[in-house]
């Protein structure tokens, strides 16, 4: 059975905001990704608002990735691998030079470059990866974490 739209993101919202035990479906994992990608871009329209909505939506996001890797049978704290390359990676990424830093001769350390565009590279392996897990159904009998999930609708 699958959640719909509205469903899906009452779930992860409020009912299992921080619940990381347990599975999740692939229907409500990407109605909720659905819900979250349209939120940012209108948080990203209304400026300021776009880091308290990410701080907001940080830890159901990471709950229900978590429990949808363990739907798929794999450790759900796996979540964290692409996560963390990216906070790594825009941690280490060299700010953007100032047109007065350009005039003066001065430029972004390639040590730093290079180093960030490997994270990337390794970033999106590592994402293409997990895109890949997240899309595979269900197994159907019990886990090691829990029975299948069912739909609430």
């Amino acid at each position: 059975m699958t959640m719909d739209f509205p469903t899906a993101v009452r779930t992860c919202l409020t009912q299992k905001y921080a619940t990381f035990q347990g599975r999740a479906s692939r229907s409500e994992y990407w109605w909720f990704f659905l819900a979250v990608m349209i939120g940012s871009f209108l948080a990203l329209l209304l400026g300021p608002l776009a880091f308290l909505f990410t701080l907001a939506i940080l830890c159901p996001v990471l709950a229900v990735g978590f429990r949808r890797l363990q739907d798929t049978g794999r450790p759900g704290w796996w979540i964290i691998f692409p996560f963390a390359i990216g906070v790594i990676n825009s941690l280490l990424m060299p700010d953007m030079p100032t047109e007065a830093a350009y005039a003066a001769g001065e430029f972004p350390s390639t040590g730093r470059i290079l180093v960030s565009g490997i994270l990337g590279l390794v970033q999106l392996g590592i994402s293409l990866v997990f895109l890949w897990w997240l899309t595979r159904p269900s197994q159907p009998e019990t886990n090691a974490y829990g029975p299948p999930p069912v739909s609430l609708t």
